[in-house]
């Protein structure tokens, strides 16, 4: 999809009542089942945060409530998403530091003795 459709997209959704904006998502899934090449991917915690949407709307809870719930999934993801980013940065720091340390070995063990 181009960014051109794209925009256009987001900025008629934009202007659509939650209620409504369901109604279009449950089109485009429905388009998405009978003709995507492939069906779109989502990393584990949002077809979590998906399929906990899901159930709502399909237990007919008001729109105010899912989003509010909604709202707070998203942060919830978004402080996961900030742990993680944390979580590699301290191991690729480990690994590096490592890395120097057994660098810094070699060097030793490189040197004759009595040197």
């Amino acid at each position: 999809m181009n960014d051109i459709l794209r925009d256009r997209l987001l900025r008629k959704l934009d202007a659509l009542p939650d209620e409504k904006a369901y109604q279009v998502l449950d089109y485009v899934e429905f388009l998405e089942s009978k003709y995507a090449e492939r069906q779109a991917g989502a990393p584990a915690f949002q077809r979590a945060a998906e399929t906990l949407e899901d159930t709502l709307r399909a237990g007919r809870v008001p729109v105010n409530i899912i989003r509010g719930t909604m709202d707070a999934v998203g942060k919830a993801g978004r402080l996961l998403e900030k742990v993680a980013a944390a979580g590699k940065a301290a191991v690729e720091e480990a690994s590096k530091k490592a890395a120097e340390k057994e660098n810094a070995t070699e060097k030793v063990e490189e040197t004759p003795p009595g040197q």
